[in-house]
């Protein structure tokens, strides 16, 4: 993988840092990507951008005619690899790469999953330049599910509120770091928790039409803590 820059080196060392800790305690799919997943036709190219350790990318390899892994970490690749070894799925290629310079032909591509990956990736400007990169794979009948962590869930919520008027100089409302403390690690891993506001605007400046765009509960009690977008090319006539 070519390192496009400084954040892109940092969040592969954070990630590889964590990738045997990480697929330990992320065995199960999520039911909403299951849910997609099964409503992809048969015969779909269908790339998983930020795959991790392949949780989502099995079950999609097992339905659809091909998949392609794509993550910015090499050790979450090897596990992955391992799995797809395991499974004897020879219908998967992994890349090794960030989400803001995806090495995919323009309209190649007719589902994409791109889950728990955008709020990895700092800087507004980037983040937006990845959801572009995602359109631009796509075929125009495409479809791509995304989610994000929520900036009001409930662990977060009080402290964005204590500092809505007091943002630190270089960062942008919604940043913070968190860290991963499984298996004796600390590691500190940027987040951009994302209000359904900001997703909305975001979508729309990459040139997405949104389908569906909700609000899931999955830890908190009193607040959306994901939220998940279905979202397709908004095509110019």
């Amino acid at each position: 993988m070519k390192m496009t820059d400084i954040y892109t080196k940092k969040s592969m060392e954070t990630w590889n840092a964590i990738a045997c800790s990480f697929d330990l305690t992320r065995k199960k799919p999520w039911k909403e990507c299951i849910e997609f997943i099964n409503s992809i036709p048969i015969k779909s190219v269908v790339a998983d951008i930020g795959c991790g350790n392949g949780r989502h990318l099995i079950p999609c390899a097992k339905r659809c005619k091909k998949v392609i892994g794509l993550d910015v970490s090499d050790e979450l690749l090897k596990i992955v690899n391992k799995k797809i070894n395991d499974k004897k799925l020879d219908n998967v290629s992994l890349i090794h790469s960030d989400a803001v310079n995806i090495p995919l032909k323009k309209n190649s591509i007719n589902q994409v999953l791109y889950i728990a990956t955008l709020h990895n990736i700092s800087k507004r400007y980037r983040r937006i330049k990845s959801l572009k990169e995602i359109n631009r794979i796509l075929t125009p009948e495409g479809y791509a599910f995304v989610s994000v962590w929520s900036r009001w869930q409930d662990k977060f919520r009080q402290h964005f509120m204590r500092n809505y008027r007091n943002i630190p100089e270089k960062k942008e409302f919604g940043d913070t770091n968190i860290y991963w403390k499984q298996h004796g690690l600390n590691v500190s891993r940027y987040y951009h928790l994302y209000s359904m506001r900001e997703l909305r605007q975001d979508l729309i400046s990459a040139g997405f039409k949104i389908e569906k765009l909700e609000g899931v509960k999955f830890f908190s009690k009193s607040y959306y803590d994901n939220y998940f977008a279905l979202i397709k090319k908004e095509i110019k006539k």
